[in-house]
């Protein structure tokens, strides 16, 4: 059975910066069952059988250990709805996504399953 590809959702889609959390997401839609059926015919026998991939939870595996994941497992569940995480809106800064990765120093090269490739900048702040 070749499953399909899974792209997860980004915010900041492109680059996101150090210490920042990086919100995560699938829709619904994108993360679903899948089921295949094989048969075949045997002189006296027809044999069926149906196999269903059943996606439990995503991973997210920030390709470095310079980052930390949220939840720390690192493994985020379904909502009621039937998607993982909860898309970025403006106005969301300050809480805390259900679903992210936080790189502690820019790395360059941090990578999601599927090889969806994060570039990581630092980005320098005085605090008074």
């Amino acid at each position: 059975m070749k499953l399909p590809g899974t792209e997860v959702t980004l915010a900041p889609a492109q680059t996101t910066k150090v210490n920042l959390p990086t919100w995560a997401w699938l829709d619904k839609t994108d993360f679903h069952e899948i089921r295949a059926t094989a048969s075949i015919n045997v002189p006296g026998f027809a044999l069926t059988a149906t196999t269903t991939a059943k996606p439990m939870t995503l991973k997210l595996e920030p390709g470095t250990p310079d980052a930390e994941t949220y939840p720390a497992s690192g493994e985020c569940g379904f909502d009621e709805d039937g998607s993982i995480g909860e898309p970025y809106a403006k106005g969301k800064a300050d809480q805390t996504p259900p679903c992210d990765i936080s790189y502690l120093r820019s790395s360059g090269d941090g990578t999601f399953e599927n090889a969806q490739a994060v570039t990581v900048q630092e980005s320098q702040a005085v605090n008074r």
